[in-house]
């Protein structure tokens, strides 16, 4: 049997065939969930769709998640079509591109910095609460993707590295708080993976590079291998796993130094 068999699964985040989020989708139609998916604006909505037409998936709406009522028409509608949610992907950042490019403390602004926290970890409160009254009851499980920035300072990564710590403790404190109804809430810690999002980061390409030449398996992670831990946190094989970040990046947070050659 496979691992999502009979779960209804929406995911936050597909953008293109790099995504982190469609490495996701793809493993979880590839394990049989259903699918619902969404697309932040029109120029995105074709491209969502013919993702959800290869899966099989009938479910797709609109969805910014800086606007609390299209959340609300979003589970309204799901609500309605599917009556209930077994499992939620929040696999969403942002922030603008100038607070990407040089030092902290000198490229850091109070909009930058609000619109970084509001897109990458509010949003995951904004859906876990819409989300909790269709998850109640179903053993349901939610997911976000992190970095490493959030526990470690990275290049260029700046205000994203604050905003990802926040959603890291939102992890926590939103497992705590719906644990009792037996809805779980992890994190994956993804190695850097060459996404459309990542493309804003300046020097991204040499992080990718220098990442490689640490790890201990001397490459980088696919959004397939992800997608496949994703799976597996989600299903009722994870269900004593809740309010932990899992690392999927080659065993890179793990080495402080390569071996010595001699």
């Amino acid at each position: 049997m496979k691992l999502l068999q009979g779960k209804k699964a929406l995911i936050v985040g597909v953008a293109s065939k790099h995504s982190i989020a469609t490495g996701i989708a793809r493993a979880f139609h590839e394990q049989g969930a259903e699918l619902a998916l969404t697309y932040q604006t029109e120029k995105l909505r074709s491209r969502v769709e013919g993702f959800a037409e290869e899966w099989g998936c009938t479910e797709v709406y609109p969805c910014d998640v800086a606007d609390d009522q299209q959340i609300a028409d979003l589970f309204s509608k799901l609500g309605e079509s599917w009556g209930g949610i077994d499992i939620l992907v929040h696999s969403v950042g942002f922030a603008p591109g100038d607070q990407l490019n040089g030092d902290f403390a000198e490229v850091t602004t109070r909009e930058g910095f609000r619109i970084a926290h509001d897109i990458s970890s509010y949003s995951l409160t904004a859906l876990a609460q819409a989300a909790r009254p269709l998850m109640q009851g179903r053993n349901g499980s939610i997911l976000t993707m992190t970095y490493l920035g959030a526990d470690r300072v990275l290049p260029n990564y700046n205000v994203m590295g604050l905003a990802k710590a926040s959603l890291e403790a939102n992890v926590r404190y939103l497992a705590s708080s719906l644990g009792p109804e037996g809805t779980r809430v992890n994190a994956i810690s993804a190695g850097p993976i060459k996404t459309l999002a990542a493309s804003g980061i300046k020097s991204f390409r040499r992080m990718l590079q220098e990442n490689q030449k640490r790890t201990p398996l001397r490459r980088n992670v696919t959004t397939e291998e992800v997608g496949n831990t994703a799976s597996f946190l989600v299903s009722p094989m994870a269900s004593g796993i809740t309010g932990e970040v899992i690392y999927v990046d080659a065993g890179f947070r793990i080495t402080a130094m390569n071996a010595l050659e001699e």
